[in-house]
């Protein structure tokens, strides 16, 4: 008998599982679900799916990963969900699979997904992302590199989340959120994530230089061509081409700025 594997729990002899994974009690695993070195799944964990998980996640009591998508559209057809290395999963944190073989939903790497939040069908997730407790995402959505979703925050389906960005708590999007950018409320950004940015070790000329791209950006009155324009002469750092790159190629269009002054972006 394996030691690392409570006797309450359930998994179907098609699973892969390393030898060195810890599986609590009451735990299911079903068939089609890989687990790499150095995963612990918690009691009453339930893994199911075409789910491919790396090294070193750990999952939490009641946590369901892998399960199928949220979609009326979806006829029980085998599709994927595939995991980085290092994440936490919180207690009853759900990450549904994608709707069609062709696509799958995937979690970066170093990931903090706090307790009850949900991650929707074919969403795709960077590598230090953290999501507070309760946040929703619908499907589709893509959230970069080190963004911060608070407490019970919710992003619309195909919505994107740049690097870096932040959502404050309880906002709503259903517009993408550009990178470095903080939402506020509904639709709405106030400024830049700049405690982020310092942590992140951005340096002080770069944030500089993503102060005026805000400014021209969000808080100007030309038509957006233009501004992108303008943008684009203010842009020279690789943050400030992402950012101006992440607004060119929005097809749902960005969330709107609140009217500050530039001094208050900083």
């Amino acid at each position: 008998m394996n030691v690392h594997i409570h006797p309450s729990a359930v998994i179907d002899p098609a699973a892969h599982l390393d030898p060195s994974v810890e599986v609590g009690p009451g735990a299911v695993i079903d068939a089609g679900v890989t687990l790499g070195p150095g995963c612990v799944v918690g009691p009453h964990v339930h893994l199911t799916g075409r789910t491919t998980i790396g090294p070193g996640n750990r999952f939490h009591a009641g946590s369901v990963i892998g399960d199928a998508p949220q979609d009326t559209k979806y006829r029980d057809t085998p599709t994927g969900l595939v995991i980085g290395e290092g994440n936490v999963f919180r207690e009853h944190v759900t990450v549904h699979r994608s709707n069609t073989p062709e696509e799958r939903t995937e979690i970066g790497s170093h990931c903090f997904l706090m307790a009850n939040s949900h991650v929707g069908h074919n969403s795709r997730l960077g590598d230090h992302v953290i999501l507070a407790n309760g946040v929703l995402l619908g499907g589709h959505v893509e959230v970069g590199n080190a963004a911060f979703l608070s407490g019970n925050s919710v992003v619309h389906q195909f919505v994107r989340v740049g690097a870096l960005a932040m959502l404050q708590g309880a906002s709503a999007v259903s517009q993408d959120l550009p990178p470095f950018v903080m939402a506020r409320g509904r639709n709405s950004s106030s400024g830049l994530n700049t405690v982020g940015l310092r942590r992140a070790g951005i340096t002080a000329a770069v944030r500089l230089e993503l102060r005026q791209l805000y400014h021209v950006l969000f808080l100007g009155t030309a038509p957006m061509q233009e501004r992108l324009a303008a943008a684009r002469a203010v842009a020279q750092s690789a943050e400030g081409r992402l950012l101006v790159d992440f607004v060119a190629s929005s097809r749902r269009g960005c969330i709107r700025a609140r009217n500050r002054s530039l001094e208050d972006l900083e």
